[in-house]
């Protein structure tokens, strides 16, 4: 991710929950909270609990969110701190699925141009 860096910590992860605001369709749940000291990066975070399946397939749901965010990167604002949780819906789902519903939670954040 060459504009972005992980959200690693709990406390950020917190701190978006609480301050963030969210929309979710029915694959994804997005948290967006304007990061003032990062300006010109994003940083993301991703989490999927157990309730998606085991834990290869919560590393593919993983892996297919990621790629995603990678691919259309250049078109998200920066300066923000984005959370995307996966529904249990995500599961077995294929890559165009998952794309559009990150896409599709960008344009309602109007992060993504």
């Amino acid at each position: 991710m060459k504009f972005s860096e992980s959200l690693k910590k709990s406390k950020d992860f917190k701190n978006v929950y609480q301050n963030g605001k969210s929309y979710a369709n029915r694959y994804l749940v997005m948290y967006v909270w304007k990061n003032g000291e990062k300006e010109g990066k994003n940083r993301i975070g991703i989490s999927v609990s157990k309730k998606v399946g085991n834990s290869v397939v919560r590393h593919r749901v993983t892996r297919l969110i990621r790629e995603s965010y990678r691919i259309s990167e250049a078109h998200f604002q920066d300066g923000y701190d984005i959370v995307i949780v996966a529904r249990v819906n995500a599961k077995g789902r294929n890559y165009s699925d998952i794309e559009g519903a990150l896409l599709h939670l960008g344009r309602l954040h109007k992060i993504y141009i």
